[in-house]
């Protein structure tokens, strides 16, 4: 071997270096992957800092501060509204000569002066206790009435099919704009004909016309939203129209069936016009009795008192007891 195949090749000694390639990291990819990334962590952890954080104190005081003063602004403005019905009780329980030296408020500072007796010379009045009764037997009818054809009738047009049904739905809406005051002297006429004026089916008949085209329309609606599978399902099952109605559509429209009731006992529980126009002069309800007390005695305190709270007691007791259903019923043709 000769000397210069010993000596070692210098390139072949130089250490070789292969560039990146194109889809090769470049050296400092892992040390700017490992920056970036521990960057976008505390950013993120920044982020949840402050949004661990919530609202300020500032914000949340000033929440609480609006929320206090809305109830306070409710809360007065409900003690507002209820002051009338409040002088009203109290002043059913002073005496003729109270009343006269004095107002209701003259109770907060002297409440001895309350007494029962206006209520025990009420209920010996056979008038007013006779008016009561008069009512009640107004009033129920023509709520049962409304609710019972008009529950039938907005089925009929909610899902049953027959000629005109539009048309005719149409014209029950038009009724709605109808007012009372339109008919009261053909109703008369109509009613005297057939021997129904002065008496308290002829009050009963014109309170259930009138309350019709309200119930039709709102039953209609509501019944209208009730799934099409669930009745196709009851009629498969070998269920019939009036079947079908009973055990599925009248569950389901207990809501508005009794927000309707409500409605409609206290339209005639509170109608004047119509009593004063159709109704028995001997047998008057609770409203028109009232009138004729204040046309006889003049300011007869003691009796209107008395009287005027025992009819408004009536409505508000039936409101409390079916207060549920009512608002079930308007919840749910709001968000239906």
């Amino acid at each position: 071997m000769s000397g210069t195949d010993a000596t070692p090749d210098p390139r072949a000694a130089e250490p070789t270096y292969a560039g990146p390639t194109q889809a090769g990291p470049s050296p400092a990819g892992p040390a700017h992957a490992g920056s970036s990334s521990a960057g976008s962590s505390s950013a993120g952890s920044s982020s949840a800092v402050l949004a661990g954080t919530g609202p300020s104190y500032a914000a949340r005081a000033s929440a609480r501060l609006a929320g206090g003063a809305l109830r306070v602004f409710l809360v007065v403005a409900a003690l507002f509204w209820l002051l009338p019905t409040l002088g009203l009780l109290l002043s059913s329980f002073l005496s003729p000569t109270d009343l006269n030296d004095g107002g209701w408020w003259q109770v907060l500072t002297a409440p001895s002066r309350l007494t029962a007796d206006n209520y025990e010379r009420l209920l010996a009045n056979d008038t007013i206790t006779g008016s009561l009764l008069s009512t009640f037997a107004i009033a129920v009818p023509a709520t049962l009435l409304v609710v019972t054809l008009g529950a039938f009738a907005g089925y009929a047009f909610a899902w049953l099919e027959f000629p005109g049904r539009d048309w005719l739905f149409l014209v029950v809406v038009g009724l709605l704009v109808v007012p009372v005051q339109v008919a009261l002297i053909p109703v008369s006429e109509l009613f005297g004909s057939i021997g129904l004026f002065e008496t308290t089916a002829g009050v009963v008949l014109f309170h259930t016309a009138f309350g019709l085209p309200f119930a039709v329309f709102l039953l209609r609606n509501f019944f209208a939203e009730i799934p099409r599978e669930l009745l196709e399902a009851a009629r498969l099952d070998g269920a019939g129209e009036l079947r079908l109605f009973a055990r599925v559509v009248l569950p389901l429209g207990g809501p508005a069936i009794a927000s309707l009731g409500i409605f409609q006992f206290l339209w005639v529980w509170n109608d004047m016009l119509v009593a004063l126009v159709f109704a028995d002069s001997a047998h008057p309800p609770v409203t028109v009795a009232l009138q004729q007390q204040v046309r006889q005695f003049g300011n007869n305190i003691d009796v209107l008192a008395p009287g005027a709270f025992l009819s408004m007691a009536v409505p508000l007791v039936v409101f409390f007891a079916f207060q549920r259903q009512f608002v079930s019923g308007v919840m749910a043709g709001a968000i239906k």
